[in-house]
């Protein structure tokens, strides 16, 4: 495979698994909370949170379970995987300064329907604070030969 392809659906199997590693930060938080609109105080003003009982910040969930994106995007099935959907379970809050461990492994290739379904888990220091499953549709690459017969038609509407 070559690490800017991705892997093609007849390459994966069963039980294939890969991870990404990311630490939550300060400025994630906070950029998260401003690209979403989430601004919750939970997640952004420590005053409020520590009344809460979760005694102080935490990320907030989808931020957390963005790690599995880039799991699947970067690693398995790899660049150009489509997203189709994502079952969730927040099972732990994650902290700022926390590195969250996301897994994908997968869980059934349906080559005829260009499917592919990953559990997924996100972790902090071995506990499981996400998961759940996604269905993804791996990168469909022409050959040069198919994007050759393309040439001089125009482009398809979507």
């Amino acid at each position: 495979m070559n690490k800017l392809d991705g892997y093609d659906i007849e390459d994966l199997k069963e039980g294939m698994s890969a991870s990404f590693a990311k630490t939550i930060s300060e400025a994630d938080i906070v950029l998260f909370a401003a690209a979403s609109g989430d601004n919750n105080a939970l997640h952004i003003n420590e005053e409020f949170a520590r009344t809460t009982q979760f005694n102080g910040r935490i990320a907030h969930g989808m931020l957390t379970a963005s790690v599995i994106s880039a799991a699947i995007a970067g690693r398995l099935p790899g660049p150009g995987t489509v997203y189709l959907g994502q079952s969730l379970r927040f099972r732990a809050p994650v902290r700022p300064g926390d590195t969250v461990h996301a897994t994908v492994t997968v869980k059934h290739v349906m080559s005829e329907r260009q499917r592919v379904t990953l559990t997924t888990v996100c972790t902090v220091q071995g506990r499981v604070v996400v998961d759940g499953e996604a269905v993804v549709m791996p990168t469909q690459r022409r050959t040069e030969s198919d994007r050759g017969m393309d040439a001089g038609k125009p482009a398809a509407r979507i």
